[in-house]
């Protein structure tokens, strides 16, 4: 029995074998969605901004 996946553009079941030339997608359409996801920068790596070290410091000043 072929393991079966979740198309990560609308869930649909999606049998993961090779006569499958989308997966893990269900379709050309959801893959080309989801490649215009990526293209626009809708999907993001979050990133926690550290603060500038030489900002606020009061050292040479005075």
């Amino acid at each position: 029995m072929p393991k079966t996946v979740a198309c990560p553009t609308c869930a649909a079941d999606v049998e993961w074998v090779p006569k499958n030339k989308y997966r893990p997608f269900c379709s050309e359409r959801c893959k080309l969605i989801d490649l215009g996801a990526w293209a626009t920068e809708a999907y993001r790596v979050p990133v926690k901004e550290e603060p500038d070290p030489g900002e606020g410091s009061t050292q040479g000043q005075g």
